[in-house]
This record gives structure tokens, C-alpha cells and sequence, in this order.
């Protein structure tokens, strides 16, 4: 493996009534005036805004908020925050809501410290140097982004989408109750399911060598979520399930499965050209390319890819070639994420080829791209076309 160094500042706070326990005594330290920045507005319909707002209310808190945040985080609607954030000059944010509104909110907390536009950041021709606290009230298991430093943000004037990331970002607090996404409905769950799924593999596909705890690792969060997942899908309201969806949510991206390797990342960046374009929703992108990524590197990755089909999926090896075992791998992937609902193709969400080019230009803006192998455009439209 390599050499590493690992530090994640984030306090994670897990557990029912959380909320009311320790939103107070987190927010506290960083000041008065707090910017409240959520979505759509189901935090207003399962009473989880009221709870918000009452406990600020009756700590002498200064309100502000920002809503509307949308699934794919648009950058006018980050600059709204930014504005708001210097013009009221509050002290912390607050993001209440799933990994959406929490990227936004990230965005938001690096913008309000930078005197120039936002975008400079998330397209990293400038290197944010200071950032606004903020602390997160998780409402969906999915994107891991309440204990990570990433994010990604969507700039529809130029239909560019792009992940960006600072150590200043980390958020100062998370506090997950699995009550607080027993709400979320059947679609958005299985969205978080795949999301967390795909956040798994793409660390599970790398080059490095002698990492025998880390692919161990990634296998027991794929097969947990794979466990539990439709016995959550079948009843959305089991906590007991929501609480370990939403513990592996977190466990999937906040660093512990990738250190000492370089996942690949290489699905994350066609699917952000994709929904650059026809703005889908991330995950279900995901589940459409990321197996057309596998079949992609059936021979340069066949070791991985029978490691993952016998040790995850319980692919029986005898008499199969290695490429027989890994494709009957990816079919088992695909088959379980169409189980649970979600799509197999492009064309569910109405996308033809007419684009292709379109978004194979834009996955590759930075040039070729991916660590376990790198991928230039004709293997990017390959894989855009064998998602179709």
C-alpha cells in the first residue's frame, strides 16, 4: 500500500434524538448567527425543520436560512447563499438535509471567506484559504458527504459539473438520527443505496498492492448493504435498517476504506458529464455506468473483478473462466440495483445518442482521467454507448 497520513476532524454524532441533545452545545462554540441552508422543503413536512428552528429559537439564536437547494447543487443557487452569508454576516452554517444540500453548503461556507466567485473554487483555479464553520443534520443516506471535505456543484449556464474538495470543508459537526430518514421515499433510498455502493467499489478498484484489509473492508460494507438493503426497500419504515443504511453511508466515503490506495473515480466523472447535461439524478447514473465501467475493463481488471464476484456476490469459480466469473459478477450487481428499483439504461431517463460526444468532451476537460485505468474519449464513448 502507500504511505499515508489520516485525519478526519469531523465529530460524528449517531443516534435517535441527537438533535435535541447536541445541536446547542455544537453550534455554540462557533457564534450566534446562524444561516440554516436546506432543500426542498421535506424537513418542513416530518417536522424536523419545526425541531430545528424551536431549539435555535429558545437558545437565542439568530436565524437566517437559505432553501431550495436542489438534488444536483446549482451554483446560482450557492452564490444566493454566499451573498446572504456576507451580507447578514453570520458566524456558522447549518445544513440540514442530505448530501446535496450539504455540498452546497460547503460551497457556500469556502465562497463566503473568498472575495472572488465561487466557481473560481469548485473549477480549482483558486485554492479557498479560509472557510466559514458549518455543522450538518444528515436526512438521507447516500453521498457520505457529512464527514468528508468533497463536493460537487453544477453550473448550468455552462452545463459543467464537477466535484471539488478543501480540508476546510470538513464539517465541524454531523448529527445522524435514522429517524430523521425514515420519511425519505423508496426511489430516494435506493438512490442512497447505489450512491454508497458505487462510493465502495470505485475505492475497491485500484493498483496499489498489499492491501488485503482495505479490499476486506470495502467487501463488508458491499455486503451489508446488500444484506439489509431490501429489507429496507420492502419497509421503509424499519429503523433498525435505516440505522445501518446510514452508518455505511458514512463509513463509504469519510476516508477509512481508501487509506493507502487510489480508488479509481473514473464512473463518478462520465456521470457528472452526464447529469451536466441532462441533469438525472447522480446515483441513478451511476447505476447504469458503473457496470458498463466493469465490462470495460473485464481483462485488465479480472483479478479484482473475481475477488468481487466470489467474495460479494458468491460466484461459484468451478469451470469458469475468469472472465466468465467476473461477468456473471456484473450481472449480479446489476441484477440486485434493478431489484431494488433502480435503472439499467440511459434510455429510462429518455437519453440517446445524440449527445454522446457532447458529454465524452466534457468528462474530459482535464484530460484522461480514472487511477485504476486511465481512460481516454474513445473508451469514455464506448462506455456511454454500451449504457444506452
Amino acid at each position: 500500500m502507500d504511505n499515508f497520513i489520516y485525519q478526519n476532524p469531523t465529530r460524528l454524532i449517531f443516534g435517535q434524538g441527537q438533535v435535541q441533545e447536541q445541536l446547542v452545545q455544537q453550534l455554540k462554540p462557533f457564534g450566534s448567527k446562524v444561516m440554516v441552508v436546506y432543500g426542498g422543503g421535506s424537513i418542513k413536512k416530518n417536522g424536523l425543520y419545526d425541531e430545528v428552528i424551536s431549539l435555535l429559537k429558545e437558545n437565542e439564536f439568530e436565524i437566517e436560512e437559505l432553501a431550495g437547494v436542489e438534488p444536483n447543487p446549482k451554483l446560482e443557487t450557492v452564490r444566493k447563499g454566499i451573498e446572504k452569508a456576507k451580507d447578514k454576516q453570520v458566524d456558522v452554517l447549518l445544513a440540514v438535509g442530505g448530501g446535496s444540500v450539504i455540498d452546497a453548503t460547503k460551497a457556500m461556507a469556502a465562497g463566503a471567506k473568498y472575495d472572488g466567485d465561487v466557481w473560481d473554487l469548485v473549477t480549482k483555479k483558486e485554492t479557498p484559504k479560509d472557510a466559514l464553520p458549518f455543522g450538518t443534520i444528515l436526512t438521507l443516506a447516500a453521498t457520505g458527504s457529512e464527514m468528508n471535505a468533497g463536493s460537487v456543484i453544477t453550473n448550468w449556464e455552462t452545463n459543467e459539473k464537477y466535484g471539488w474538495g478543501s480540508p476546510l470543508v470538513f464539517p465541524k459537526f454531523s448529527i445522524l438520527d435514522p429517524l430523521n430518514t425514515i420519511s425519505v421515499p423508496k426511489d430516494h433510498t435506493v438512490y442512497g443505496i447505489v450512491d454508497m455502493m458505487t462510493h465502495v467499489l470505485e475505492q475497491y478498484f485500484h493498483q496499489q498492492k498489499n492491501t488485503p484489509l482495505q479490499e476486506r473492508m470495502c467487501e463488508a460494507v458491499l455486503r451489508t448493504v446488500i444484506d439489509e438493503a431490501p429489507r429496507l426497500v420492502n419497509n421503509l419504515e424499519d429503523v433498525e435498517k435505516r440505522e445501518t443504511i446510514l452508518y455505511s453511508g458514512t463509513i463509504a466515503l469519510n476516508g477509512t476504506l481508501q487509506m493507502g490506495t487510489k480508488g479509481d473515480w473514473a464512473s463518478h466523472n462520465i456521470e457528472h458529464a452526464v447529469s451536466a447535461v441532462y441533469d438525472i439524478p447522480h446515483a441513478g447514473g451511476l447505476a447504469i455506468i458503473f457496470p458498463e465501467w466493469m465490462r470495460h475493463h473485464r481483462k485488465m481488471g479480472q483479478e479484482k473483478l473475481v475477488k468481487l464476484a466470489t467474495r460479494v456476490w458468491g460466484v461459484v469459480p468451478a469451470g469458469k473462466s475468469d472472465e466468465e466469473i467476473a461477468e456473471e459478477g456484473i450481472q449480479k450487481l446489476e441484477q440486485f440495483w434493478q431489484s431494488l428499483g433502480a435503472p439499467s439504461k440511459l434510455a429510462d431517463y429518455d437519453i440517446d445518442d445524440s449527445q454522446i460526444e457532447v458529454m465524452a468532451d466534457k468528462a474530459m476537460i482535464n484530460g484522461s482521467f480514472g487511477n485504476f485505468n486511465k481512460l481516454n474519449k474513445k473508451d469514455v464513448v464506448e462506455i456511454l454507448e454500451a449504457s444506452l
